[in-house]
């Protein structure tokens, strides 16, 4: 009887170890932030402003993000102009453009209050999409499903650019055939990030929270000088993060993956 209970008791210790393992494998969120919600899983709803030549890279960054547990990703129309990419309210927006030699590949952008996202948006370049470096269907994938990754919270599992990849998107890497999508790891950081409930909600509000300043959703955030300090920054300088702040806990934050100016140079 001894035995057979000793041998329960470690069996049981050991899935836990492994359990706890697993759990805390997947530390790469960006920061506290998340949408507030009441409930999991969650329906969020994606505005499509990409012309046809990006819808087929949004649906498959759509269907791979809503395999988490805690999310339900609902593509809708857009209700923005792409060149300005305008976000909505309670709704993450996607959008295409020629954006111009600026330097930057794709963008992140987030609303926050506290540690709430009210509205996010995600642009990809197409000055450089359209260069012979970029215009693949890898570099395509693996760069809308990043930057949708981090409209929920995400930050990257690696920003080394000349290791080997980890199978996600969200991996920084000079060759991303195996890097366009999610892996586990993601998806158990958006289990832990979105493991407690909030007592409101910011997901499908129609408008944003009465605390965050109007200027807030009236400036442009294409370049640099738009995005407010630099908040961090990768060791070779191709990922930033910029914070443009409006006090109270209300803050606009920029997810910045820019372009290879060696590649760039070359084309």
């Amino acid at each position: 009887m001894f035995k057979s209970t000793f041998a329960r008791v470690l069996v049981a210790g050991v899935l836990v170890a492994i359990g706890l393992t697993a759990t805390l494998s997947a530390t790469h969120a960006w920061g506290n932030y998340h949408w507030a919600r009441q409930s999991n899983p969650f329906t969020l709803k994606v505005g499509d402003n990409v012309s046809p030549s990006w819808d087929s890279y949004l649906n498959v960054a759509i269907a791979d993000w809503d395999q988490s547990s805690v999310l339900n990703l609902t593509r809708v129309a857009g209700t923005t102009r792409p060149k300005l990419c305008r976000p909505t309210a309670g709704q993450l927006a996607v959008c295409n453009e020629r954006y111009g030699n600026n330097g930057w590949l794709g963008i992140a952008q987030i609303w926050v209050s506290g540690d709430h996202i009210t509205q996010a948006i995600t642009k990809v370049n197409d000055t450089y999409f359209n260069t012979a470096t970029y215009n693949t269907p890898a570099w395509r994938q693996m760069v809308m499903c990043q930057e949708v990754g981090h409209d929920f919270g995400l930050d990257h599992q690696d920003e080394n650019f000349s290791n080997s990849n980890l199978d996600t998107c969200m991996d920084y890497t000079s060759n991303p055939e195996t890097n366009q999508h999610p892996n586990a790891h993601d998806y158990e950081q958006l289990e832990s990030t979105y493991a407690h409930l909030d007592t409101t909600t910011t997901v499908g509000a129609s408008t944003l929270p009465k605390a965050m300043p109007p200027a807030m959703g009236q400036i442009n955030f294409d370049t640099p000088g738009q995005w407010g300090r630099l908040v961090s920054s990768s060791a070779n300088g191709r990922l930033e993060v910029y914070e443009l702040d409006f006090g109270q806990g209300n803050k606009v934050l920029t997810h910045v993956f820019w372009a290879d100016p060696e590649a760039d140079a070359r084309r």
